[in-house]
């Protein structure tokens, strides 16, 4: 397995992947995320690709796309009531169905890790819903 940046190629693999996560959240909870995969969702990666406080990064077997990860680098200022934070955050990520429990995941995680104490990060935090 090979886990490197992605590239603008590598855009409409990576919706399909995000597409399963969708699908994913609507099976578990519909009561909560509805079904589909609309435009605006599909659209928001390129943004995502295109922005200087982002990286996806993409796990490759047998020349096929099967996991990503779309980290931000969060900068928050300090006020009255918290401390100035400065994380690094995996704001999506997801495994080909196909895949999964084979350890793909954790794969990512410890590239995930190792982006992070290359860019000087002291914490990971993950955005859940």
């Amino acid at each position: 397995m090979i886990i490197r940046p992605a590239l603008k190629s590598d855009l409409p693999r990576i919706n399909e992947l995000r597409h399963q996560v969708s699908e994913l959240h609507y099976s578990a909870r519909p009561d909560m995320f509805i079904p589909g995969f609309p435009q605006e969702i599909s659209d928001y990666l390129q943004v995502m690709f295109n922005a200087d406080d982002r990286q996806i990064i993409v796990a490759e077997m047998n020349n096929q796309i099967v996991a990503f990860a779309c980290l931000a680098e969060i900068k928050t200022p300090a006020t009255p009531y918290r401390p100035a934070r400065h994380y690094l955050e995996v704001d999506e990520i997801g495994v080909d169905e196909s895949v999964r429990r084979q350890g793909v995941g954790r794969k990512m995680f410890e590239e995930i890790r190792y982006i992070a104490m290359k860019k000087g990060f002291k914490r990971i935090e993950l955005n859940m819903w």
